[in-house]
This record gives C-alpha cells, sequence and structure tokens, in this order.
C-alpha cells in the first residue's frame, strides 16, 4: 500500500511517527505477520498511548520507533501471494516477531517516566514477542482454512519476486529477500530454470547495494558456486563481474569473502581468461596476498597461482610487484615464453625495490644464461630487460660477478654486423655497472672503454663517457686514475668538447671535471691553452645549468698557483662573466645546479685575489669582485661562504700598505681617514674590510650552525688586528658584535678555529676598554677550555689571562 511522504526538509511531528509505526503495524498483522496478529495488536494500545504523550519526546524515543518502524517495512519485502506458509517461513516470522520485541525493549529503556501500568505492558509483550513460537502454523493445511485466510499474504515462494526484489527493490526490502533466497537455495527450490536469473540478479545488485547486503551477496555466490561447475560458469561469463572484483577494495571481512568466492571460480578457463582483463583486479589481489589477513592472503595467492598459466596475467602480475610467476617462466618456460618475460622486464618503469626484488628472487643469473646461450631474439631482449635491472647497487654487483663485463666489452669491440643491435644496450649496461665499485677491480676496462671512443657511435659514445666519469670518481680508482693521467688520455677526451651533440659535451666535461680533481698541477697543462679557453666560452654561451656548473667546477680544480693558467682566465674575460654570474645566481631561486656555481665561482674568485699579486687584486677590486664577494657571504652554501672569506682575507692583506700609500694625498680631500688603517681607504683600492662592509655578514656565519667556514671568517677577521692596526681593529670588530662570536668559536669551533680565535682574543684584550668589557666573561670561559680543551691551547690562554690579570690566580696550572 502506497504512502504519502513528508517534504524531505520538514521533520515529521512525533504524533505522525507513531502513526506511521501504528500503519506499519496494521499492514505487517494484516499480511506478513499475520500468524502473530495476536501479540501485534497487544502492541496497537502501548502505540496510541505513546502518541498523546504530552512531555517532550526523548531522542532515544524517537530513535526506538525508528528501528521498530524499519523492522516492520522489512517484512513488507516478504509479503507474496498467498499460497500458504512453509515451515520455514513460519521461522523467519518468528525471527521478524523477535526483531520487534527487541525494538519494543528499546522504547521500554528510552521510556523511564511512562506509567508503572504502561512499563508493565511493554515488559511483558516484549518477553512474549522475544520468546515467539508459531508452532501451530506450521504444516500448511494441518492449520485448517482460517489460518490461511487470516494470514492473507504469504513468504515469496516465487523465485521471479524474489529476484524482482533483488533488481529493483529498495535497500530495506533486499534483506529480506535475500533471506528468502537463502532458505529457497537451502531448500533446493531454486531450479536450473532460474538459476541464470539469480546469479545476474545477485551480480548486478552486488553493484550497488550497501556494505552489509553486498557482504550477504558474496556469500550467496559461493554457495551457488559450491553447487555445481555450471554455475560457477555463469558467473564467469557475466558482464558484472567486475562487481565482485570491486569488492577485493573494501573492508577486510568483505575483501576476504570476494577473494574466496574468486578462488572458487579459478578452476574455470574462461574465468582465468577474463579475471586479467578486469580493472585493477591482479593489483588488488597482490595488495591481498602481500596484507595482513592471513585468509585473505592465502587465498591470493592461490588464485595467483591460478591465474599464472596466463602469460598476459603473469605480466599484469609483475607490473604490481610480484614476480614469482615471471621468474618461474624465466627458468622453466619455453624460449618465446621467457623472449616474452625478458621483453616485458625490459618495458616496465620499475621503482628501485621492484629491481631489488627481481634481482633477489633469480631473474639476473637467469638473464646472464638467457644472453650466453640464447640465439639472436633472445640475446637482444635478455640485455635490455638487464639493462632495466643495472641501476640497482645489489643487482650491478650480482651482474659483475657473473662474468657479464667481459661479454659486454667483446660486443663494443665486435664488427660483426649481426652483434651492431647489442652496442646501445651493452654500452648502457656497462654505464650503469661502472657506478658500482664492484667494477674496479675488471682488469683494463677503463682502458678498454677509453679505447673505444673512438671508435663508436655518438649514441654509444655518451654511455662510454659516463662510463668512464663514474670509473674515475670513484674514491679506490687511484690507480686508474694514475694510468689515464700517463696514458694520452687527455687527447681522447678533449675534442668531444667542441662537438655540436650537447649530450656528448656534457658527458666529456663530467669525466674531466672528475679528472681534475686528481690531476692535481699537470691538468691545466695536458688541457692546454685552446681547451681552457673554449670551457670559459661554454660557460658563457650554455643554457644548460648543469653544463655550466660542471664547466665552472673544471676550472675551480685548477691550483691558484698555476699562474699561466690565471693568465689565461683573465685574458679570457672570465672574472666579469663570474661577477655577472654571480649577481644572476643570488637573485634567482636556489637549484642545486645554482648552489654548485656559485661554490665554483668563490673558489675561483681567491686565485684573482693571490695577495702576492697585488696588480691582480687591483684589476680584481676594479671588475667589481668585492661586492660580488660580499654576496657570496650570504650563500645558501658553506662551501661558497668559506672560500669568499679567503679571498676577502688575501685582499684584506694588504690594505695596510695600500692605505699608506694614499696617505700623503688623502687630505687633499674633504674625505676623513680610515678609523682602522689610518689612511685614506677606498674599496677598489685598498680593499678595506670596514669600508666595503664585510664584518657584518663575517661576524653572522660565526653566529650560525654551521662551523665549517670559520677559520676562514677569523682569517679575514684578524686582518684587522695586525700588528700596527690591532686596537682600532679591535673596535671594529666589537662594534660589529665580532668579539662574543669570536669567543663563541672557543665552545664550539674546531681546533684550528680555536687557536685562531685565542690569538685574536690575546690581541683584542691589549685593549685596555675590550678588556675591562669582556674580563667576567672571558674569565669563565677561558679556564674552562685550558682545563677541558686541547694541551696545545693552555700557554696561549695563559697570555690572555695574563693581559686580563687573572695569571696569579693560575699560574702554578700554566
Amino acid at each position: 500500500m502506497g504512502k504519502t511522504l513528508p517534504f524531505a526538509g520538514a521533520p515529521r511531528s512525533f504524533p505522525d511517527l507513531v502513526s506511521d509505526v501504528l500503519d506499519s503495524v496494521e499492514e505487517a498483522a494484516a499480511g506478513v505477520l499475520a500468524p502473530a496478529l495476536p501479540l501485534l495488536e497487544r502492541l496497537k494500545p502501548i502505540l496510541l498511548d505513546l502518541r498523546h504523550r504530552e512531555s517532550p519526546t526523548p531522542l532515544s524515543i524517537r530513535k526506538a520507533l525508528d528501528s521498530l518502524q524499519s523492522v516492520l517495512q522489512q517484512s513488507f519485502a516478504l509479503v507474496k501471494k498467498p499460497t500458504g506458509p512453509s515451515a520455514s517461513a513460519i521461522g523467519m516470522i518468528e525471527d521478524s516477531v523477535r526483531d520487534v520485541g527487541r525494538c519494543l525493549g528499546l522504547l521500554l529503556l528510552a521510556c523511564p517516566d511512562a506509567p508503572l501500568e504502561s512499563k508493565e505492558a511493554m515488559g511483558t509483550l516484549q518477553r512474549e514477542m522475544m520468546a515467539a513460537n508459531l508452532d501451530s502454523w506450521k504444516g500448511g493445511d494441518e492449520c485448517g482454512g482460517g489460518g490461511r485466510e487470516a494470514y492473507g499474504g504469504e513468504i515469496a515462494q516465487d523465485i521471479e519476486d524474489v529476484v524482482l526484489i533483488i533488481k529493483r527493490g529498495e535497500d530495506d526490502q533486499l534483506g529480506g529477500a535475500l533471506t528468502v533466497l537463502e532458505i529457497m537455495i537451502g531448500d533446493g527450490l531454486v531450479g536450473e530454470e532460474d538459476i541464470v536469473g539469480v546469479i545476474q540478479a545477485l551480480l548486478n545488485r552486488l553493484g550497488s547495494a550497501k556494505h552489509g547486503y553486498r557482504l550477504r551477496i558474496i556469500v550467496i555466490l559461493r554457495k551457488l558456486a559450491d553447487i555445481n561447475d555450471d554455475n560457477k560458469e555463469i558467473m564467469a561469463n557475466s558482464e558484472a563481474l567486475s562487481n565482485i572484483v570491486k569488492s577485493l577494495s573494501r573492508d577486510v571481512e568483505e575483501s576476504r569473502e570476494a577473494v574466496a568466492l574468486l578462488l572458487h571460480l579459478g578452476d574455470v578457463l574462461k574465468f582465468r581468461q577474463r579475471i586479467g582483463r578486469a580493472k585493477g583486479c591482479i593489483m588488488m589481489l597482490v595488495a591481498l596476498l602481500n596484507g595482513a589477513d592471513p585468509s585473505s592472503s592465502r587465498d591470493a595467492g592461490k588464485l595467483l597461482g591460478a591465474l599464472s598459466s596466463n602469460t598476459q596475467n603473469v605480466l599484469l602480475m609483475a607490473e604490481a610487484g610480484f614476480f614469482v610467476p615471471l621468474v618461474q617462466y624465466l627458468k622453466e618456460g619455453s624460449d618465446m615464453n621467457k623472449i616474452l618475460m625478458a621483453t616485458a622486464i625490459s618495458r616496465m618503469e620499475l621503482t628501485d625495490q621492484m629491481k631489488t626484488t627481481l634481482g633477489e628472487e633469480g631473474s639476473i643469473e637467469l638473464l646472464v644464461k638467457m644472453f650466453n646461450s640464447g640465439k639472436m631474439e633472445a640475446k637482444l631482449s635478455s640485455l635490455n630487460a638487464i639493462k632495466n635491472l643495472s641501476c640497482s647497487k645489489e643487482n650491478d654487483e650480482r651482474l659483475v660477478n657473473s662474468g657479464l663485463v667481459s661479454h659486454l666489452l667483446q660486443i663494443l669491440f665486435s664488427v660483426t654486423s649481426v652483434l651492431l643491435t647489442l652496442r646501445e644496450p651493452a654500452a648502457a649496461i656497462l654505464a650503469n655497472l661502472a657506478k658500482s665499485e664492484s667494477f674496479l677491480p675488471k682488469k683494463d676496462a677503463a682502458q678498454q672503454i677509453l679505447s673505444l671512443l673512438n671508435l663508436s657511435s655518438p649514441e654509444i659514445q655518451v654511455h662510454l663517457l659516463h662510463a668512464l666519469s663514474s670509473i674515475t670518481g670513484h674514491p679506490g680508482a687511484k690507480k686508474i686514475r694514475a694510468k689515464m693521467k700517463e696514458s694520452e688520455a687527455m687527447q681522447i677526451l678533449t675534442p668531444f668538447l667542441v662537438t655540436g651533440k650537447d649530450e656528448i659535451r656534457i658527458a666529456a666535461l663530467s669525466l674531466l671535471l672528475n679528472l681534475s680533481r686528481y690531476f692535481d698541477g699537470v691538468f691545466s697543462e695536458q688541457l692546454g691553452e685552446f681547451y681552457l679557453i673554449v670551457i670559459v666560452r661554454l660557460i658563457s654561451r650554455t643554457r644548460n645549468e648543469m653544463e655550466k656548473s660542471t664547466a665552472l667546477g673544471i676550472i675551480s680544480n685548477i691550483p691558484v698557483n698555476d699562474k699561466k693558467a690565471t693568465q689565461i682566465l683573465m685574458n679570457a674575460n672570465l672574472l666579469p662573466l663570474l661577477i655577472t654570474l654571480t649577481t644572476a645566481n643570488t637573485a634567482a631561486a636556489t637549484t642545486p645546479a645554482r648552489a654548485s656555481q656559485l661554490d665554483s665561482i668563490a673558489a675561483i674568485m681567491v686565485r684573482f685575489t693571490v695577495p702576492s699579486d697585488k696588480q691582480l687584486q687591483k684589476v680584481s677590486a676594479g671588475h667589481g669582485i668585492i661586492p660580488c664577494l660580499i654576496k657570496l657571504l650570504s650563500a645558501n652554501s658553506i662551501a661558497a661562504k668559506s672560500c669568499a672569506a679567503t679571498a676577502l682575507a688575501q685582499l684584506s692583506q694588504n690594505t695596510v700598505s695600500l692605505s699608506r700609500s694614499k696617505a700623503s694625498s688623502w687630505f687633499c680631500t674633504p674625505e676623513k681617514p680610515c678609523r682602522v688603517h689610518g689612511g685614506r681607504c677606498l674599496v677598489r683600492s685598498t680593499f678595506c674590510l670596514v669600508k666595503a662592509g664585510a664584518l657584518p655578514p663575517l661576524v653572522e656565519i660565526l653566529q650560525g650552525e654551521e662551523r665549517d667556514a670559520d677559520e676562514a671568517v677569523l682569517g679575514a677577521l684578524s686582518t684587522l688586528l695586525q700588528d700596527e692596526i690591532f686596537e682600532s681593529g679591535s673596535e671594529a670588530v666589537e662594534e660589529a658584535a665580532g668579539v662574543q662570536a669570536i669567543m663563541r668559536i672557543l665552545q664550539i669551533g674546531s681546533l684550528k678555529a680555536q687557536e685562531k680565535a685565542i690569538w685574536m682574543l690575546e690581541r683584542v684584550f691589549r685593549n685596555g676598554g675590550q678588556k675591562s668589557k669582556y674580563v667576567e666573561v672571558a674569565q669563565n670561559l677561558l679556564i674552562d677550555l685550558a682545563l677541558k680543551g686541547d694541551p696545545v691551547l693552555k700557554p696561549m690562554i695563559g697570555k690572555i689571562l695574563a693581559h686580563l690579570q687573572l695569571l696569579e690566580m693560575q699560574s702554578s696550572y700554566f
């Protein structure tokens, strides 16, 4: 019977809610729950009394009534044509009456303020409903016609009606229909002619049903699959099979039932062929295999094993990170299947963990064996697979130990046309293997690779250059580098700097960068003036930040005392270029390439500020190197800060003598003399740190957390404490908060930094004003350092304590 629903946005009043429940009670009593009519009739007066309740209605009463109505409406799904009640149907009615009794118990608890008489009536009725026994209705015609007439309607015995409810019924009807279907299946009432419709209806409804109903549907499908293989065939052929797959990704209980159902279907060939194409199925099975639920993991493993008879499923498993079947095919499969698996590995996007897992499961040895013994197609597919696996440290060691390197070199030296297609993957694998320390013991491999460079195509040359770069970069490759230094390696490598192929040129630069770190004074000589200028031009022209960074790194590694190289670089206008790059890089967002460039720029600037060449210093200052160095003091890299401080220290060493040479002319201008150096100081002509504003950023480095630049910064500040100017210089340092920063280094600095700091403090405390200001702090700090610090510091500390007039207290110790 139809009902008019209230407007969705307006909550029902309490009397309306009770009236709706009464209507449901009457409908149930006249229909499906007719055998329980006497009990339901006693429920009506209780509800009528409740409807006339005058006091405010608690939420708990509303919830109890909602539950009662829900139970009654679920029973409506069972109302069908009057064919007479069966024993199993009466059992369901008893269950529904007990559910009503439970709701009545909730209602009783929610009405503690009800009259005693009403509560006793509810309690008595609730107990009778919970103990409902309708035996007199069981047995069909034995109950007489009166019973059937009173019943008026019946639990669905027609399977078509059940299927219709499963297909189109509301959720509150679906539960009842599933219960009826379970009973009918148990009683053998579902015929062969109906089974297709039942299974299809269940699979389709599985896609839209709520959680609890999905679980029940899957359980019913498992029961049907257990009956015979024909039912499995029906499920396997269903277009709605994907709905079972979706349940694999839901909660633990549902996914457990879903994988168990799919395992039941696993012995059907058609199912095994189709399930791999179901979106996400293999991936979710692998996830369950690796999951925490033992039952799901066990069933998923069995199902994956069954599905592995199909090679396409095996490939999908591998993509999901389950490689056992794939490795098994590499071991025992046919030649074509081995090629198929190797080709798949070569094309997969593998994470480092996946590569390692494949190696651990034995794929490396199997692929090497396939390469050594297989025909051309097998060699190519296995080599490409090895190429994809060779970017893993563990796999690289396995490959090197397998003896593959000598075979790769043979391919690269071979002129046989049939092997040409193997050369590119062979070179790429060599480049990957060269990253491993285990590659180094391979005798003469580096020299062989070097000799191959001019015999190879550009695509091979790139890999070979990368291989050599990796080999020469290993700390343990000292003998290999020495051999390259003695050979004509530079003559082979430098022509690649003028190639038009960017990838080759950058790879050659990377190799030269490694060599420049270890070739000491002979590097620039072997490189030659022409190619040194070529590198400078590359810095100015390339738009590739990494190429620029590598080229700058090469120049920064040339020893500072190589005057010939310095002159070549000055003539090539490198310094103005560096100043321009510094401005650009300090203004732009920091990247690894830009940070590396600033490190190299600062290191190169040290060579343009050596204190022994005042003329070079003047030229550099004229180009604006000092403001550039001040910027580098605030760079994000501690290495750049250290080199910048070193360069400033070198410039400042000559400031005293340069300012004196200007002293005779300073009175001709209105400018006052420098308060530190006494003469006429200009940044570009006397390199005065005070005039340049270098003290605050230098002190800031000492106040920071990184310690690698301490010695260089202290070296720069100490130039203000030379004999002639230590009094005025100490005042300038103190004004920049430098004295506190220097004392901080006594506590946290390295031994060399501490020695420098003590030397500086001794100079500072010669100044009476500074001594009185810091005596108390310095006393405790210095005595503590003498007691706990390195013994080499004690004499120096004693000298400071003498200045502070504290030595008498500690004289026996010192």
